[in-house]
């Protein structure tokens, strides 16, 4: 199944944070934080202002930091994404 998003809404894979331990403490899943980065999977066409199209900026395989608590949380084909507006993407992951 795919997803294609609409105006200025990207989709958004999480990527997992690498788990580290310290002693002999273990963290459930349930106490984790949410992950603030992820993979842009599809992006839609961007919005419009006055009449004229503005595009995005991010595009589809960029690596991407989002606030805490952005989007919103779907799962298909039993995998995570967040739908977000491209508004809530801090910025742009480059090495």
């Amino acid at each position: 199944m795919k997803i294609k998003p609409l105006a200025d809404r990207v989709v958004v894979k999480p990527l997992e944070e690498m788990e580290m331990k310290k002693g002999s403490i273990i963290i459930p899943d349930t106490a984790k934080e949410r992950p603030m980065q992820g993979e842009v999977i599809e992006v839609g066409p961007g919005k419009t202002e006055d009449g004229k199209l503005v595009a995005m900026e991010v595009k589809k395989g960029d690596r991407v930091l989002y606030g805490k608590y952005s989007g919103t949380e779907v799962t298909i084909d039993e995998i995570e994404y967040l739908i977000m507006r491209e508004s809530d993407i801090l910025g742009i992951i480059t090495k």
